[in-house]
């Protein structure tokens, strides 16, 4: 009778004992997500980027919409994300984050910026309220 009053107890202390396993080894993988999270959140839109890179298209329209690399520079530190209108599906240096704000002559801008490893390309410069006649590369 001793056997049948036992088997309760080593059944809840194997239980225990494989909680704390599982717990413990959940613990390391979200530590793993959490540092890889972390890695991907600074390859993701790079704020203070060591190095801005403008695309052909982006110095075209930034000449035609009056927008200079102070303005792209601030609406990159302090614009919002707007997340329906980036690409950020794919590899780190092929996503694409539209980032908007006003700068300092009223236009309401959408930048969109694409970022790999500490530099950020500006693929090009819109201004949301108005349309200008540009004729840039590419363009119809």
């Amino acid at each position: 009778m001793n056997n049948k009053k036992a088997i309760p107890y080593i059944f809840l202390i194997g239980l225990a004992i494989l909680l704390l396993v599982i717990k413990k080894c959940n613990n390391n993988s979200s530590t793993k997500t959490n540092r890889n999270t972390t890695v991907k959140e600074q390859r993701g839109l790079n704020r203070n980027p060591a190095q801005i890179n403008y695309s052909k298209h982006a110095k075209c329209r930034m000449d035609c919409r009056h927008i200079d690399e102070t303005e792209v520079k601030d609406i990159l530190k302090n614009g919002t994300i707007n997340y329906r209108k980036s690409e950020l599906n794919g590899a780190d240096c092929r996503k694409k984050y539209a980032v908007e704000g006003v700068s300092k002559d009223k236009q309401h801008l959408r930048i969109i910026f694409a970022p790999c490893q500490d530099e950020v390309t500006v693929v090009t410069c819109i201004d949301i309220d108005t349309q200008y006649e540009c004729h840039c590369e590419g363009d119809e």
